[in-house]
C-alpha cells in the first residue's frame, strides 16, 4: 500500500464506497481476519488490510464493474457467470491502482475470497473464512463454521464452500468452476492427510 496512505485515510475511502451495512460488515471482516490470521499463522496486517479492502467494490454498479473486467482480459467464464463474484476480481484490480496496494498475496486475497482457489494460501483461507463467519453474519450454519474455525480453518473453509454450493444448487444457480475445485481440493487434502476420507 502507498506508505503515505494512513488507516484513517483508508478507512475513509473504504467508506466512501459502500453503504453503512456493508461498511460494518467490512469492519467486521477485517477484524475477524486478523484474529484467524494470530491463530493460524498468517500475517495478521495483511489479513486485516485485505478485510478493509475485500469489499471495496461491492457496492459498485454491475456496468462499472463490466467496463475493468473487460479491460484486464478477465475470463469470459467470469462475465457470463453470477454477479455476485465479480467484486471481488474488480476489486483486486481496483485497489491495485487506486489504492496501491502491491502485495501479491493481499490482491489474491481480495481476489479469491467469494470463490476459492485450488491450492489456496492461508492468507487467502484466513480472508475467505472471516467473510463468512464475522459477527454480522446471520445464517443457517454460520455457528458451526464458527466452532470449526476455531480449531480447523481447511475444515471450516470446506463446510462454508459446500453450504455455498449446495444454496446454489437449490436455487437452481451456476456454481462457478473455481468454487467447485476448491472444495474439491480442500477435501482430498483432508483425505490425503486421514481426514474423514482416511
Amino acid at each position: 500500500m502507498n506508505e503515505r496512505m494512513d488507516r484513517e485515510t483508508l478507512l475513509a475511502r473504504v467508506r466512501a464506497q459502500m453503504h453503512d451495512k456493508r461498511y460494518q460488515h467490512t469492519l467486521g471482516v477485517a477484524e475477524t481476519a486478523r484474529q484467524l490470521a494470530i491463530r493460524f499463522g498468517a500475517d495478521p496486517e495483511k489479513a486485516e488490510l485485505a478485510g478493509f479492502l475485500h469489499d471495496y467494490c461491492k457496492c459498485w454498479s454491475i456496468d462499472k464493474m463490466h467496463d475493468i473486467l473487460v479491460r484486464h482480459d478477465l475470463p469470459q467464464e467470469l462475465l457470463q457467470g453470477e454477479k455476485e463474484l465479480w467484486h471481488a476480481f474488480a476489486g483486486a484490480i481496483v485497489i491495485q491502482t487506486v489504492i496501491g496496494v502491491t502485495d501479491p498475496e493481499i490482491l489474491q486475497a481480495v481476489r479469491y475470497h467469494t470463490t476459492g482457489r485450488v491450492g489456496m494460501t492461508l492468507l487467502e483461507k484466513v480472508v475467505c473464512v472471516a467473510d463468512y463467519i464475522e459477527p454480522n453474519r446471520q445464517y443457517p450454519g454460520v455457528e458451526q463454521i464458527r466452532d470449526l474455525a476455531q480449531k480447523d480453518l481447511d475444515t471450516a473453509l470446506s463446510v462454508a464452500l459446500g453450504g455455498t454450493i449446495q444454496f446454489l444448487i437449490e436455487k437452481q444457480k451456476t456454481v462457478f468452476p473455481l468454487t467447485l475445485m476448491a472444495y474439491n481440493d480442500l477435501i482430498s487434502r483432508r483425505g490425503r492427510e486421514g481426514g474423514f476420507n482416511g
